[in-house]
C-alpha cells in the first residue's frame, strides 16, 4: 500500500514537473537553433573559411617551392658527386641536411600558424553569431535560446521552437550590410 502511494506520488510529481516545464517554455519563450546549420550556412563563416583557405594555399605553395628547390639541389649533387672531393661532398651533404631541417621547421611553423589562424577565425565568427543571438533574444523577449549540436545536449525539441532559419536569415542579412 505504501509502495503504491509512493509510486502514485512520484508519477504525480513527474507529471507536475513535465507540465511546469511546458508552461515555463510557453511563458518564458524558450527556443533553439541548430548550431551546425548556422555554422555551415552563415555567409560570414563561408567567407572567413575561403579567406583562410587562400592563406593556407599560399603557405603550402611556399613549402612546396622550398621542397622542390631542395630536391633539385639533391639531384644536382647526385650528378656532380663523382667529380667532387671528399671534403666537398661532406660540405654539400651537410648543406643539404641543414636545408632539409629548415624546410621541416618551416613546414611545422606553417602548420602551427594555420591551426592558430583557423582557431582565431572560428572564434571570431562564433563571437559574431553569439552577439547576434544576444541581440535577437533581447529583441524578441526570449528567455533562452538553446543550441543543438547533434552531440546530445538537446535530445528532442518540437520543431515549432526551432528558429534556426530565422537566425540564419538575420545573420546573413546583417553580414551583407557590412
Amino acid at each position: 500500500m505504501k509502495k503504491t502511494n509512493l509510486i502514485i506520488s512520484i508519477i504525480a510529481i513527474i507529471g507536475f514537473i513535465g507540465l511546469s516545464v511546458i508552461e515555463i517554455t510557453k511563458k518564458e519563450k524558450v527556443v533553439y537553433i541548430d548550431n551546425n546549420v548556422i555554422i555551415q550556412k552563415y555567409k560570414g563563416m563561408k567567407n572567413a573559411r575561403a579567406e583562410f583557405e587562400k592563406k593556407a594555399s599560399v603557405w603550402e605553395a611556399n613549402a612546396d617551392t622550398l621542397i622542390k628547390e631542395w630536391e633539385q639541389e639533391l639531384k644536382n649533387y647526385e650528378k656532380e658527386r663523382s667529380k667532387m672531393t671528399t671534403k666537398e661532398k661532406e660540405l654539400k651533404e651537410e648543406l643539404l641536411r641543414n636545408k632539409q631541417q629548415q624546410i621541416q621547421g618551416y613546414s611545422q611553423a606553417m602548420q602551427k600558424k594555420a591551426a592558430d589562424e583557423e582557431q582565431k577565425m572560428t572564434q571570431t565568427v562564433v563571437n559574431e553569431i553569439n552577439d547576434y543571438l544576444t541581440e535577437y533574444g533581447k529583441k524578441h523577449n526570449y528567455k533562452f535560446i538553446l543550441g543543438a549540436t547533434g552531440a546530445g545536449n538537446i535530445l528532442y525539441a518540437d520543431e515549432n521552437f526551432n528558429i534556426t532559419e530565422k537566425i540564419l536569415e538575420g545573420l546573413n542579412a546583417e553580414y551583407e550590410k557590412q
